[in-house]
């Protein structure tokens, strides 16, 4: 194993340890919330407000990161805000609590993840922009199939709040293991230092928010599940097929986009298109079709849109940092949007998504044609 490939592996299993933390709790939050007096119009906030703001911290960290060579301090501060605020939901005794604890969590998650990005985009220059980003987002979305799972024992056994607490374990196993990793990535390659994002970045920008202003939060979904009927224990199991499907559609949407470069990208948002009707507006059976859907667009997300972003931009942090601040603008934008329109119907929400998505294909369509010019 090669350099580069030891130094995904090894960044990948903090992500696995790290998205097992996260992503478990993910997988309940809306559901507590919701059990905590929480409205569906404050579920979608905390969940909009919540992305927006770990993607809005990505434009400053992102900057940090190219310009002072602070790749790993962001990381250790980053890694240690976003894993250990998930198992202190235990404590929360009120969703506004939950709610800043949330947020706490997604601020973490934001101020580390340009920096682990470039840092993976300069594996990719030697192994493959899709390789790298896809083989990485298999091992953290593995973590987030297991989460999901540990946490359902958890509330079977004590509810909530237990499966809350059982997330402290790898949450310090995932700051163990990236206390290791340091000295692992490959050396650093020059980077353009006048800051510019390079040509056609904006329709790639537009393709991705609006692709984010369509995607359903899963804790709009949760909630959605609870007030329909669906078990609390059954809730974290439609997230972990939704992780599992995401892992297997990581890698094989990064193996694809080496191959046909970012032709892959159209895949994202149709897969988006078929799974907020099944989830919002199907039966409890086509529920589980739903959530394998929903888990395949995040992880086409996951992988080819970071991987398109590396090979456009040559690994700029500041550049991941752009991207992600749009990104969760737009998830903040629809989230609230949804959390509104929830509250009249879920059609309106389903009607809401699937146009945004099918708008999505235009951008990138343009963006197409002129790389082919």
């Amino acid at each position: 194993m090669n350099a580069a490939w030891r130094f995904v592996a090894a960044i990948g299993l903090v992500s696995l340890l790290a998205d097992l933390t996260y992503e478990g709790g993910r997988s309940i939050s809306g559901a507590f919330l919701g059990s905590l007096g929480a409205t569906a119009a404050l579920v979608g906030f905390v969940a909009g407000f919540g992305e927006f703001l770990g993607y809005l911290v990505r434009l400053l960290s992102g900057r940090l990161a190219d310009r002072f060579r602070l790749h790993w301090p962001l990381l250790y501060l980053g890694y240690a805000a976003n894993l250990l605020a998930v198992p202190a939901l235990a404590l929360a005794q009120s969703a506004q609590g939950a709610g800043l604890l949330l947020f706490l969590e997604r601020f973490g998650k934001g101020l580390r993840t340009p920096a682990r990005d470039a840092l993976l985009a300069r594996a990719g220059e030697q192994v493959g922009h899709g390789k790298a980003f896809g083989v990485h987002e298999t091992m953290d979305q593995l973590g987030a199939f297991l989460g999901p799972l540990l946490v359902a024992l958890g509330v079977a056994l004590g509810g909530y709040r237990l499966g809350f607490a059982l997330l402290l374990i790898p949450a310090l196993l995932a700051l163990l293991v990236l206390s290791q990793a340091r000295g692992l990535e490959p050396k650093a390659v020059p980077q353009p230092k006048d800051g510019r994002l390079p040509p056609g970045f904006a329709l790639y920008l537009f393709y991705s928010a609006l692709f984010a202003l369509g995607l359903v939060h899963f804790q709009i979904l949760a909630f959605h599940l609870e007030r329909s009927g669906a078990p609390g224990a059954l809730i974290p199991l439609f997230y972990a097929l939704a992780m599992g499907t995401d892992a297997l559609l990581a890698l094989l949407g990064g193996l694809l986009f080496d191959r046909l470069g970012l032709k892959t990208l159209f895949l994202a948002p149709l897969l988006a298109l078929g799974a907020s009707p099944l989830l919002l507006g199907g039966t409890p059976g086509l529920w589980w079709v739903g959530s394998a859907l929903w888990g395949g667009a995040l992880g086409l997300q996951e992988s080819l849109m970071r991987a398109g972003v590396g090979r456009l931009s040559g690994g700029s942090a500041f550049a991941y940092g752009v991207f992600d601040t749009a990104f969760g603008l737009a998830w903040l934008l629809g989230s609230v949007a949804m959390g509104l329109l929830y509250d009249r119907s879920p059609g309106w929400v389903v009607a809401f998504a699937v146009v945004a998505e099918a708008l999505a294909l235009l951008p990138l369509a343009l963006l197409l044609y002129r790389e082919r010019r």
